[in-house]
């Protein structure tokens, strides 16, 4: 295969998966994905199932079912209804059906405890240390702009996205690129998802938003929104235990929810770069008033 048309492939499978993310709580409707990408629908589901190894409808439901398990454990005063809807589930006994199907558990078993079980499953040993682990930090809220970011996909929360950073970094030094952040954008928590499941994005955002560069790299929009903002320092493994601090404890006494829009994190020191693991970091939870 050309890699033009390789390149072309890639970015129209990411542009499919960006669309699923970015209207999850909607009715997806994918006739209108494909007169917008100009492809037949054949084409499109191919492409996608070449690239992901899955088929669209199947990345859907397991999309849906991630961001609602996380917001039974953190929106503690919506309705098992209104995550249902929020998630883009018309019908609440079909999301009760799909959901038991997928983790074991009601939604209302799991909303109450049943993601603790689970999450020990999911972490194994490293449950302990995750427990002991109080960071106590106080964040600010603050209202963030829609950036436009260059990334690559990567699968899986681990060591390996070293490799995708670093092909990321090779492309900034490639177009002599010097003023950008780097940001990490975690679709999924690692705490209640397999590790090697998390849809995890490392990503460029330049400094002057105006500024563009002819590509491979695909683009995509980090949406604008109101946002807790954490400072953190630490080594790698930190993160998770972070996360699980955030989710299951700061979130639930907050007074706040979450949405269905990522968490991102700015790095003033990139973990996945350093030789140290050692990382300097903002922490974006995207946030709603109850």
């Amino acid at each position: 295969m050309k890699k033009e048309t390789l390149e072309k492939r890639v970015k129209i499978a990411n542009n499919i998966m960006y669309y699923i993310y970015q209207y999850i709580d909607t009715d997806i409707n994918l006739d209108t994905l494909s007169m917008d990408l100009n492809i037949s629908k054949f084409h499109m589901h191919r492409i996608f199932k070449e690239e992901f190894g899955k088929n669209i409808y199947e990345s859907i439901k397991a999309i849906r079912l991630q961001k609602a398990s996380n917001l039974l454990i953190t929106n503690r005063y919506s309705t098992i209804t209104q995550i249902a809807s929020l998630c883009g589930y018309s019908s609440q006994t079909s999301f009760i059906r799909a959901f038991k199907q997928r983790f074991n558990c009601t939604p209302k078993k799991w909303k109450r405890d049943g993601y603790k079980e689970y999450s020990k499953e999911i972490l194994g040993n490293t449950i302990d240390s995750l427990d002991i682990y109080d960071f106590n930090i106080e964040p600010k809220i603050i209202k963030m702009p829609r950036l436009k970011a260059y990334y690559i996909r990567h699968d899986g929360y681990d060591r390996t996205i070293r490799k995708t950073w670093q092909k990321l970094y090779t492309w900034t030094l490639t177009k002599d690129i010097k003023n950008y952040k780097q940001i990490g954008l975690l679709h999924d928590n690692p705490v209640i998802t397999p590790l090697d499941k998390c849809q995890y994005i490392a990503c460029v955002v330049l400094e002057d938003q105006e500024e563009t560069f002819e590509s491979s790299l695909p683009t995509f929009l980090i949406p604008e929104g109101i946002y807790a903002k954490f400072h953190l320092k630490g080594v790698y493994g930190d993160m998770l235990k972070f996360m699980r601090w955030l989710y299951h404890t700061w979130l639930l006494n907050s007074g706040y929810e979450t949405k269905t829009t990522p968490s991102y994190t700015i790095y003033e020191k990139n973990h996945f770069l350093e030789d140290d693991e050692k990382f300097i970091l903002d922490f974006y939870l995207p946030i709603t008033y109850v």
